[in-house]
């Protein structure tokens, strides 16, 4: 099948923002590339019979063409692709890091996805149990089903980088109100409309004063760039449903059902138990 989009002209000086997306235009003018050199081939191919010593120049300099794009376009490829973000991933509940002695719970959530919102009370109530011993850092997954999970995302970036402390209670915000969000509620709202909603959602829920930092954060590209970052740290981890979560770095089972507190006691109790006995039996080696 011919192909009807329309080629594009590379710009070099914008390089930077082709890195900073997902390398489409970078491809799509590789494969460009690509097809100008079967058809240089093609024309070979028939002129080889009349022995026309120009075509081995222009397939030569069509070869080191599109190894030239191919070479420097895969740099930025990998670039936009390998390039780790400033810090982890992650927002940490109530500022509690642990060290190496506490046991560390990360929760993978959607905070449009009604499983995510009932396995809150019950993960919240087990961090107020065990206290400092263990801590929590919750990543941000917006499934491409939920149609407002990657705007409701953003919101919370924004929040966090106004005052972390405005996380966590906006997230309970979209939990308790998240019909607001459902894909049959706004299916006749446009995008813009979406985020005006969830701005004024948002201030009601931090306070009415942050409104225009929450619009000005919708306009900012570094908040979209965050959101980006989130969703796809946790595809790297192998996270495709919501709720997940990892204890100390290994993935609990059933995926997208949550825990009941009493699950999580079952979970957490052991591993307490077995931090206090290595603490007492293991010798202390000093140097």
């Amino acid at each position: 099948m011919v192909s009807t989009r329309r080629p594009v002209v590379y710009d070099w000086k914008q390089n930077n923002d082709a890195c900073e997306g997902d390398g489409e235009s970078a491809s799509f003018l590789f494969h460009y590339l690509q097809g100008l050199l079967n058809q240089r081939t093609l024309q070979r191919k028939q002129r080889r019979a009349r022995n026309d010593a120009g075509t081995t120049s222009v397939y030569s300099n069509s070869v080191l063409l599109l190894h030239f794009f191919s070479v420097n376009l895969s740099k930025l490829t990998v670039r936009a692709q390998n390039l780790p973000p400033a810090r982890y991933d992650g927002f940490v509940y109530e500022n509690r890091q642990g060290d190496l002695d506490s046991i560390l719970i990360e929760a993978f959530y959607d905070p449009v996805c009604p499983d995510s919102r009932d396995s809150w009370p019950p993960l919240k109530e087990a961090l107020k149990h065990y206290r400092s011993r263990v801590w929590l850092v919750v990543h941000l997954l917006p499934l491409p089903y939920h149609d407002n999970a990657f705007v409701a995302s953003r919101a919370l970036h924004i929040a966090n980088t106004l005052n972390s402390s405005f996380t966590f209670p906006l997230l309970e915000q979209f939990f308790k109100h998240q019909e607001k969000f459902y894909n049959a509620k706004t299916s006749n709202l446009s995008k813009v409309s979406i985020v005006k909603e969830i701005v004024k959602f948002a201030t009601v829920a931090v306070g009415n004063s942050y409104c225009s930092a929450f619009e000005s954060g919708f306009n900012d590209r570094q908040t979209d760039l965050k959101t980006r970052v989130s969703f796809k740290y946790s595809t790297s981890r192998g996270v495709f449903g919501t709720p997940s979560f990892f204890v100390n770095g290994f993935l609990l089972p059933d995926t997208g059902s949550p825990l009941d507190y009493n699950g999580w006691r079952r979970i957490i109790d052991p591993l307490v138990g077995a931090k206090s006995s290595q603490s007492i039996n293991l010798p202390h080696f000093r140097f």
